[in-house]
């Protein structure tokens, strides 16, 4: 294999995904933002996604026009054993070339067979023949071989739709072989979560200090459900160590806005939260009205959550909160169960109920109906309590039921990281 010599250039990329049922939205593309999220961690930029029928005079002028503006295609789904997948013998016509046998990858599918105590058929035996202008590229998770052409100093490759092999494949093989191919310089990525300031003031807050980044180094505002993953991209140019250069810019961050940084790389809120609780030794126990149990849900997700994770009241029913978690019949009467009293006496009962150091409470109109003058929809209370103190919040939001529920989750797990004693806080 070659190396191209593009590696002074931008590398652009173009992903194609095949198949009626994502046109149809019986299937999700899950597939086209994992890609574009890895692609970018090695520095091609996407230049197109486009989503294409299972019909090869399509499939081909998806190819051509993808040819006018990439450097990479990569082509997912079409691959099954089955006559509707039709990329493998459409891409064989599109090169005009025959299929041949590809050994390695016959003896991959008959591997497969034999773990599940079955002989190979005929039908599956097929899916190891491949265009002969192309290099197989090895599916230890399923039947379906990959196919790597170079055409023109362009790359195709063509994978599975199936999410799990797909991703095998990227990791494994495609990704190292781009950055071979177009020898692409090294690149570093760290990444700064934050919460409870959106991205606008954030940027703005920031602004003096993204101004003044190294020339190789770049930021990426990447918001989400309250939260704003900031990711700094290094490009090395020989002169500094990369990393060293990367963590003074993120020890200067974190001087500027601490309070809103709830960790450093890919970690979730519930899973930043988990660690600091178990780190402290530290348990947790819920009461939830208006979130349905999706703290509970969201905490649980974690592996090892049990350490600190003790159990949950889903208080739906006023009757709930008043006969399992002991809210005050009175409290209810005077304040309604949106209120701060309200979701204060739930936090604190749930505390007390579950023997845990810290209860944490949602009451709230999620929507869409429920909402009245005085308390519209979106108007929820989140509380926090622990043996020293109880803190109570006000949110309103103006969403979907499910995205007041999730950004209620969201705001209820901070509330635990800026209540807690700031030692605990910063870890």
């Amino acid at each position: 294999m070659q190396k191209s010599n593009q590696n002074t250039n931008i590398i652009l990329a173009e992903i194609i995904t095949i198949g009626d049922e994502i046109l149809y939205g019986q299937v999700i593309d899950t597939n086209s933002a994992f890609m574009g999220a890895e692609l970018g961690k090695i520095g091609i930029k996407i230049k197109q996604i486009t989503s294409v029928s299972d019909d090869a005079t399509h499939i081909k002028k998806s190819l051509d026009d993808a040819r006018t503006r990439a450097d990479v295609i990569l082509i997912t789904g079409g691959l099954g054993p089955t006559k509707d997948d039709l990329t493998k013998t459409t891409l064989a016509s599109y090169f005009g070339v025959g299929l041949k046998l590809d050994e390695q990858s016959l003896a991959d599918v008959t591997e497969i067979f034999r773990r599940h105590g079955r002989e190979v058929t005929e039908i599956n035996r097929q899916q190891a023949f491949l265009p002969e202008n192309c290099q197989a590229v090895r599916n230890v998770l399923g039947t379906a071989p990959g196919m790597w052409f170079e055409v023109d100093n362009k790359i195709m490759v063509s994978m599975p739709g199936v999410p799990f092999e797909m991703k095998r494949m990227m990791t494994d093989t495609v990704l190292p072989r781009l950055q071979q191919y177009f020898g692409l310089p090294k690149i570093n990525h760290k990444v700064i979560m934050t919460i409870g300031i959106g991205e606008s003031f954030l940027a703005e807050k920031i602004a003096d200090w993204e101004d003044n980044l190294p020339k190789n180094i770049k930021l990426a505002y990447l918001p989400n459900l309250g939260s704003v993953r900031l990711r700094l991209t290094g490009f090395d140019t020989g002169i500094d160590d990369l990393e060293a250069q990367m963590q003074a810019e993120v020890d200067k961050l974190s001087k500027i806005i601490p309070e809103y940084i709830f960790a450093y790389g890919e970690v979730s809120l519930p899973e930043a939260i988990g660690n600091l609780l178990k780190k402290h030794y530290l348990t947790i126990s819920t009461a939830e009205s208006c979130t349905g149990g999706n703290i509970a849900h969201k905490l649980t997700t974690i592996s090892g959550s049990s350490a600190y994770f003790k159990g949950s009241i889903v208080a739906y029913s006023n009757a709930v909160k008043v006969e399992q978690l002991g809210v005050s019949e009175t409290t209810l009467e005077t304040f309604g169960a949106v209120s701060e009293e309200t979701v204060s006496e739930m936090a604190q009962n749930i505390r007390q109920l579950m023997k845990t150091d810290i209860g944490l409470a949602t009451s709230g109109i999620a929507g869409p109906t429920g909402g009245t003058s005085d308390k519209p929809v979106g108007t929820i209370w989140i509380a926090y309590a622990d043996a020293h103190q109880t803190v109570a919040k006000k949110l309103n939001f103006n969403r979907t039921r499910e995205l007041n529920i999730e950004y209620t989750t969201m705001f209820a797990l901070n509330l635990v990281r800026q209540s807690l004693p700031e030692a605990f806080r910063n870890g």
